[in-house]
C-alpha cells in the first residue's frame, strides 16, 4: 500500500515517520522541502505534491488550514478511487468544501483530525477522530494504527471535525484558565507555582495544566503546538458556535492568542498566551 503524505510540519513529520516505520511505503511532500528532507531515511521525498500522489493508494493531508489543504489536494490531483485521509484541523465549512472537492475528483473522503500535539505525535499516541464511509475503514486502519493509540469512528464525514472543535474548546480554555490563575497568583503577591502545587493529586488536578503551566513559569515556549495555529483553532471554535452557544471562554483564548501572535510570538508554543495574560508587550 502506497501512501502520499502532504505536510511535514511539527505534527506531520512525526506522523509520516511513524507510518513509514510501520512498514508502509510513504512518499512525503512539503511546500518547504527542507522540512521533508529529515524523513529521507524512512520515506521518499517528492519534489511536488503531484509526484507524491502519483500512483498512491492513499493520500494523507496534515496542513495548517483549509486553504492550504485545498491547494495541496488540487496540486496533487490524485486519481479517481484514491482514499483521502484528511487529518488537518480545518473547521466545519472547509471540511464541507474539501468533501465536495473529493466528490468531484472521484476520491473517497475520510475526515480524520487528530487529538494531540508534538510529543504524542512522535510517540504514535494520538487519537484519530475519524468519520467517513464504512467501506474506507479497512484501508484506513493501518495508517491510523501507525500514528494513534486509539481511533474513534464517528459516522458520516464531518463528525470528526465537529468533535475536534469540541475538544479544542476545552483544551484551549484549560490552557487559558491556567494562564489566568498563574497570572492572578502573581498579581496577588503569591508564588504562582503554589497554584500547580495545590491542585496536584486532588480533584482539580489536570495533567495538561502542569505541562502548560511549567512552560509559562519557565518562559520556555518551545513549540509543541504553535500559538498561530492555536489562534486559528480558537477562531474555528468561535465560528462554529455562531449565535447558538456563548463560547466566551474560547473568545478570551482567541483574544490572548491574537495578542501574543501580533507581538511576534506566533511560532512559540500556545502557552505563550501567558504573555498576553500578563499584559506583556513585545
Amino acid at each position: 500500500m502506497s501512501i502520499a503524505f502532504l505536510g511535514t510540519g511539527i505534527m506531520g513529520a512525526a506522523m509520516a515517520a511513524n507510518i513509514a516505520k510501520a512498514g508502509l511505503d510513504v512518499r512525503v511532500w512539503n511546500r518547504t522541502r527542507a522540512k521533508a528532507e529529515p524523513l529521507a531515511d524512512v520515506a521518499t521525498v517528492a519534489d511536488s505534491a503531484a509526484a507524491a500522489a502519483d500512483g498512491a493508494d492513499i493520500l494523507v493531508t496534515m496542513l495548517a488550514d483549509g486553504p492550504a489543504v485545498a491547494s495541496a489536494f488540487e496540486a496533487a490531483s490524485p486519481a479517481s478511487g484514491t482514499l483521502w485521509l484528511q487529518m488537518s484541523t480545518v473547521g466545519l465549512d472547509w471540511t464541507d468544501r474539501l468533501a465536495a472537492l473529493a466528490e468531484k475528483a472521484g476520491v473517497v473522503f475520510v475526515d480524520a483530525p487528530v487529538l494531540g500535539t508534538r510529543q504524542p505525535a512522535e510517540q504514535a499516541q494520538l487519537q484519530v477522530l475519524a468519520s467517513g464511509p464504512e467501506e474506507a475503514r479497512p484501508a484506513a486502519t493501518p495508517v491510523f494504527d501507525a500514528v494513534a493509540i486509539r481511533t474513534r469512528w464517528l459516522g458520516p464525514a464531518g463528525q470528526g471535525s465537529r468533535l475536534k472543535l469540541v475538544l479544542n474548546a476545552w483544551v484551549l480554555t484549560l490552557t487559558n484558565g491556567t494562564a489566568e490563575s498563574l497570572g492572578l497568583a502573581g498579581a496577588l503577591g503569591l508564588d504562582p507555582a503554589l497554584f500547580l502545587e495545590t491542585i496536584k493529586g486532588g480533584g482539580l488536578d489536570v495533567g495538561y495544566a502542569h505541562v502548560k503551566g511549567a512552560a509559562m513559569l519557565s518562559g520556555d515556549y518551545e513549540p509543541s503546538f504553535p500559538a498561530s495555529l492555536a489562534a486559528k483553532d480558537a477562531g474555528l471554535v468561535v465560528e462554529a458556535a455562531g449565535d447558538t452557544v456563548d463560547v466566551a471562554g474560547a473568545r478570551a483564548v482567541l483574544s490572548h492568542l491574537e495578542t501574543a501572535v501580533e507581538a511576534g510570538h506566533g511560532d512559540e508554543d500556545m502557552a505563550a498566551l501567558y504573555r498576553a495574560v500578563l499584559k506583556e508587550r513585545g
